[in-house]
């Protein structure tokens, strides 16, 4: 077994496309990193978080870079509810278990146009986190429980699980993941990677499996802002095959162009003092941060904002009703494939019918209680009534309103709290109270999560979110604020979390190492 820290050591983390490897080299990274996930992932601290794994990529690697093309065989992990035409899509269901549609989802294919590699499928909450209210976030039928590699007993928060850790723990240059509501920024924040939840619409969703043709995108995950923007530039673009894309070629850009030169000199930020809850030690940390962007030339105005339930209870109707439409059309585009046809789900009700037949593996450690209301959420008039109400609370009432009242650019607040210890008993433990990811992701707004530092050594993000359409400013400034920021970001130690040296509390707990 390779030790963490010496194949830790054998990868680039900081290289970009902007050096391009040679065709050598990029089939040697792709090698290095399916050793490492073999030392890391599959044995050691068994961090479970790849599904599977393609071992072609290393000549897939080589021939991208002797095309010449943009990413030079730059190698990309994919969360497993996106298609790959050499791996099986499960969402991490067992249902999907042989979903190998032999098709790639259009991002994919302009990831690999633009000479990115896929190097394998991450694990994920299964069906992206949203079959029961009492899940455990990074758990999967399929890929078994993510764990953080900062802390291996601590959560990766949902549902981009094994995209963030897997970024963290050096698999992959980048990871694919997919938000409806925090499942990228909320597992870049736990993990220490940058997230980024594009406006919804600039990145298609063909073959992806769905949750909502509302708020459902796919974003980059990666260990640096830069990284992020030139995946993203990558996999952008106007499909028509998803309406929602039909301006994605208007904005679509070189998003890296301008990071590295980007100036917070004069911009108003506006902060969102509440939305950092009542940790002093995540408010410590977000006060530095806030610190770094006056360092930097900002100008910061506190805002003072309460979340609207009502916005939060119409979101949920439209994610209801748009789950069962979704899923039942996406299951019913999978092609017959080796004679499986009659055993493939068609419908959320045949999915709900299949985890009932194997409750023993798929409902043992909690159930399908959003599935089944879904089912029955059938009104297309009362649906529609919340689709337009939710979204204009949050986008125009909420993020434009406040952008304008307060004459800032740009909003910024903690993205999470600190990882929280994984219990599949009783399922996840994490603070609803931080954060102002909700009404980006219901108003399909772009939302930057950055490392902004660690409390007791456990990462925590920045989150800056923008007016929708503003994608490439939202990633000059957090390029902006990744070149100023002061606080040590924490790596990866693969071990699980122990109380900090030197704080007497810790020090005086008994048994504290079974946090």
């Amino acid at each position: 077994m390779i030790k963490p820290s010496i194949a830790f050591a054998a990868i680039a983390l900081g290289a970009t496309p902007a050096t391009p490897l040679s065709a050598q080299e990029a089939q040697n990274d792709a090698r290095t990193y399916l050793d490492r996930i073999a030392a890391i992932d599959d044995a050691g601290p068994e961090l479970n978080a790849v599904i599977a794994v393609n071992r072609n990529a290393p000549d897939e690697a080589r021939v991208a870079e002797a095309a010449g093309l943009p990413l030079a065989g730059r190698t990309v992990l994919v969360k497993d509810n996106i298609e790959t035409r050499e791996l099986p899509t499960t969402a991490g269901s067992l249902a999907l278990a042989g979903n190998n549609t032999g098709r790639d989802a259009p991002l994919i294919a302009n990831l690999r146009a633009a000479g990115g590699v896929v190097l394998g499928k991450a694990n994920l909450s299964e069906w992206a986190n949203i079959r029961d209210f009492n899940s455990t976030s990074g758990w999967s039928a399929v890929g078994g429980l993510t764990r953080n590699p900062h802390a291996i007993d601590r959560n990766t928060c949902g549902s981009s699980s094994g995209s963030a850790a897997a970024v963290a723990a050096g698999f992959a240059w980048t990871a694919i993941g997919t938000e409806t509501n925090g499942s990228i920024t909320c597992p870049a924040s736990v993990n220490g990677v940058v997230g980024f939840k594009p406006t919804v619409g600039l990145v298609s969703r063909t073959y992806v499996v769905p949750i909502s043709s509302t708020q459902d995108t796919a974003g980059p995950m990666a260990r640096s802002v830069t990284d992020a923007a030139v995946l993203l530039s990558a996999i952008a673009g106007s499909d028509p095959a998803d309406p929602a894309t039909g301006e994605a070629d208007r904005y679509k850009r070189d998003f890296a162009e301008g990071l590295p030169d980007a100036s917070l000199a004069g911009v108003r930020i506006g902060v969102m003092r509440r939305q950092a809850g009542d940790r002093a030690d995540l408010r410590a940390v977000f006060d530095t941060a806030l610190a770094d962007l006056e360092a930097a030339g900002a100008t910061l105005v506190d805002i003072e904002f309460e979340p609207n339930e009502e916005m939060s209870r119409d979101s949920f109707q439209v994610l209801l009703f748009e789950l069962r439409e979704g899923m039942g059309q996406y299951l019913g585009s999978i092609p017959p494939i080796g004679g499986r046809e009659k055993m493939t789900p068609r419908s959320l009700a045949d999915l709900i019918a299949f985890n009932e037949r194997h409750e023993r593996a798929e409902m043992r450690w909690f159930g399908q209680g959003i599935f089944e209301l879904a089912e029955t959420t059938t009104d297309r008039k009362a649906y529609e009534a919340a689709r337009e109400n939710a979204v204009h609370l949050a986008g125009e009432q909420t993020i434009d309103r406040l952008l304008a009242e307060y004459d800032v650019q740009f909003l910024v607040a903690p993205t999470r709290g600190p990882a929280w210890v994984s219990d599949l008993v009783n399922g996840d433990n994490f603070n609803g109270s931080i954060g102002f990811g909700s009404p980006a992701a219901i108003a399909g707004y772009p939302h930057l999560t950055v490392p902004m530092g660690a409390v007791e050594e456990l990462p925590v993000g920045l989150s800056i979110i923008g007016g929708k359409w503003q994608d490439w400013e939202v990633l000059k400034a957090g390029a902006a604020y990744e070149r100023a920021r002061s606080a040590s970001i924490p790596t990866p130690d693969f071990t699980r979390w122990m109380p900090k040296a030197g704080n007497p509390a810790a020090e005086n707990a008994s048994g504290a190492t079974g946090n």
